[in-house]
């Protein structure tokens, strides 16, 4: 009796589901009949399908043939619950089924949302703010989208779809089971999976993402600078024309290096007030966003976690106040934190193409990284070497 009661239950919140479907806009999905389609089944699958085609007229044939029944009776048993879902699933195996993701799709970028921050007084925010910007990414990209060519789900033995020209936005989607949707242009599709609490994860699965992902990250930044850390744009006081002549002169060789390079490292360092940081921004504003990098700005405790996200082809990470990071290892301070390892690690490319994936990305990646000091006698010789670090220059005149 339990048991009853339960697939009883079972029974009532699948159906309420089902309302629930159909009352937020989905329709039932009707497949269509594949003369391409039914030849492949009929030619390699024969045996199965007689099988099924035997099966369906006896079900039929027990449905008409009821002695114990008047012959209107057994008509009308022909369109019960029972039977027309005999005829739905011989009509499921002789039709393609609706589209779904193509799981040779290399590039794949997945995020839940909306995020939770988990934040404690020992760590910053790193993992959150990252994964924020992953969200803004994906979500960005479905704007530029706007509308799919098709929006599927599958609930309770039944496909449905959503009217394309009612759709407003992914938020107002009713997702009970995996939501799939599909844009022919870009050939991209969004799978939507639904978590608790009201919670989804939507995953983008193409081709070739990057364009779109490109599109979607122009003029972003990212600040990891403990409990300010944020997503939000570059924003530069003072434009590269005020700062003097011969640090504009600096500046055009770093452009032209940017331009050449699929790597660069830049060191600026001077005394205190000369404008070293001042001027980082003005490159990330002026020269770098133009050019679709993503900048990154790090303090002392997010360098030792930062890994630069896979899924991004141009980034810029702007270090202040390196030589309190990659100190010099001979110094005893120095040997107690594991900063100067990471930060040469990521100057090699080791940190983060010491594994591929197979989309390759990381190979395609650009990185630029801009880093000041008051001094470089602190800076691990090692940094300094040549390969690691390209231009160094010296900030010598107060800057207001």
């Amino acid at each position: 009796m339990v048991f009853d009661d339960f697939r009883n239950n079972e029974g009532n919140s699948a159906n309420n589901n089902r309302q629930n479907l159909l009352s937020s806009g989905w329709r039932p999905l009707q497949r269509d009949f594949d003369w391409g389609f039914f030849w492949q089944v009929l030619f390699h699958d024969t045996q199965e399908l007689t099988q099924k085609t035997i099966n369906l007229a006896s079900y039929y044939a027990d449905a008409l043939g009821r002695r114990d029944y008047s012959w209107w009776a057994n008509i009308l048993n022909v369109a019960s619950d029972y039977t027309r879902g005999e005829l739905q699933k011989y009509w499921s195996f002789i039709t393609p089924d609706p589209l779904t993701p193509d799981n040779r799709y290399k590039e794949v970028l997945s995020t839940e949302t909306p995020i939770n921050q988990f934040v404690s007084r020992n760590s910053i925010p790193i993992d959150y703010v990252l994964n924020r910007l992953q969200e803004i990414t994906v979500l960005r990209v479905l704007a530029l989208l706007e509308r799919p060519d098709i929006i599927t789900q599958y609930y309770s033995e039944r496909d449905f779809y959503f009217p394309v020209d009612k759709f407003i936005s992914w938020e107002r989607i009713d997702v009970i089971n995996t939501v799939y949707a599909y844009w022919a242009k870009h050939d991209i599709w969004l799978q939507i999976d639904p978590y608790d609490r009201g919670r989804k994860q939507y995953t983008l699965l193409s081709r070739n993402m990057a364009p779109l992902i490109n599109k979607a990250t122009y003029n972003l930044a990212v600040m990891l600078s403990g409990y300010q850390s944020r997503v939000g744009r570059v924003h530069s006081q003072f434009p590269i024309r005020t700062f003097p002549a011969d640090i504009q002169s600096f500046t055009d060789a770093v452009q032209q290096s940017i331009l050449n390079q699929n790597q660069l490292a830049v060191v600026v360092h001077g005394e205190p007030g000369t404008g070293k940081t001042a001027w980082t921004q003005a490159v990330a504003q002026e020269i770098l966003v133009p050019l679709g990098y993503v900048i990154f700005i790090l303090d002392h405790d997010a360098i030792t976690n930062f890994v630069p996200p896979s899924y991004l082809e141009q980034i810029c990470i702007i270090i202040n106040e390196a030589d309190n990071l990659a100190q010099n290892r001979a110094y005893e301070v120095a040997q107690y934190n594991n900063k100067t390892e990471h930060i040469l690690s990521l100057l090699d490319g080791t940190l983060y193409q010491s594994i591929i994936d197979e989309s390759g990305m990381q190979m395609k990646q650009r990185l630029v990284v801009l880093m000041t000091c008051n001094t470089t006698e602190r800076l691990d010789p090692a940094m300094l070497r040549k390969g690691r670090v390209d231009l160094i220059y010296e900030f010598t005149q107060k800057f207001v």
